[in-house]
Parts: structure tokens; sequence; C-alpha cells
């Protein structure tokens, strides 16, 4: 089972520490979490599933983003036309973006759908000011919802309560 645990890099420290538990629990259930290493949320979810040891697949918009190791768990990905072409069609502003931040929201159709576009998560777990859904994270919420992938907001507390239902059945 794969999930997508991302967010902002403002999420409040207490909902950080929820993510990192949730990445702990869903590790020993042997969830593999895909996650962007951004400050903020993509931290929180590494940090639990750095704690079980469980399987993660961190995608980087270039090497060394953010302080990242050279392990097999951290990716750039090939920014083909292909992953281009799905980050395009999923941002509302595409050509206003600098090359860097195009790479930063294409690298979110790898977390959604995986480097190859064939192995989608079975949800994304996120935290988004408001619930609005804004940002990168807004990017890979779009992806999500146009492949009809659950998503819960963290922020929202109906989400909190459909996540632990649609984790536990």
């Amino acid at each position: 089972m794969l999930y997508a645990g991302i967010g902002s890099r403002q999420t409040p420290q207490n909902v950080m520490e929820a993510m990192t538990d949730i990445a702990q629990q869903l590790g020993a259930q042997e969830w593999t979490l895909r996650s962007g290493h951004a400050g903020g949320a993509d931290m929180a979810f590494e940090l639990g599933a750095l704690k079980t040891c469980s399987p993660m697949e961190i995608f980087l918009p270039w090497a060394g983003f953010n302080g990242a190791p050279r392990t097999k768990e951290y990716k750039v990905p090939d920014f083909n036309a292909k992953l281009m072409d799905i980050a395009a069609a999923h941002h509302p502003r595409w050509n206003l973006l600098s090359d860097g931040a195009k790479k930063l929201h294409a690298r979110n159709v790898c977390q959604i759908l995986g480097d190859k576009f064939e192995e989608p998560v079975n949800m994304v777990i996120c935290w988004t000011k408001d619930g609005l859904k804004g940002g990168g994270t807004g990017q890979a919420v779009r992806i999500a919802n146009s492949y009809g992938i659950p998503v819960f907001d963290l922020a929202l507390p109906s989400d909190c309560i459909a996540l632990m239902k649609h984790v536990n059945k």
C-alpha cells in the first residue's frame, strides 16, 4: 500500500507531531510513504517513516534539495515531456512558473502516480492552510482528485475522522 504524506511548510507543530505518529502507524502496517522532502509536513511524515524503518520514495526537484541524502529512497525523477505535460495539465498558471518552480510542481506528479506514472498512491494525507488545498500541496491534490484518489486534509476535522475509517477498514 502506498500513501502520499505531504503538506505545507507552515504546518502547525501539533499537526506535524500527528503526521509523524500517523507515518509510524502506517509504517507498522507496511505502507510505503511518498513525499517530497520539503520542510514542515513532508519532513514530519519522513521522520515517522524513518522511526519505523518503513519504506519511502522521496521525490526531489533536484539532487541535494533541502539537504536530502544520496540514498536510493531519495530520487530526482526524469523530467521528461510526459511528466511535464501531466504537471502542466494540473497547474492553473503553469506558463508563469520559473523552471525551478516547474520542477517542484512536477515532482508532485511522481508523489501521486510514481516515477513511471503507473503506480498511484492509495491515499493522500496532507495539511493545507484552512483546508483550502493551496500551494504545491494543491498541485498534488488536483492530481489525486483527477485520478479518484482519496485525499485527507488534516486541517479539516471531518477528514481526520474519514482517514481513521479509511485506514481501519
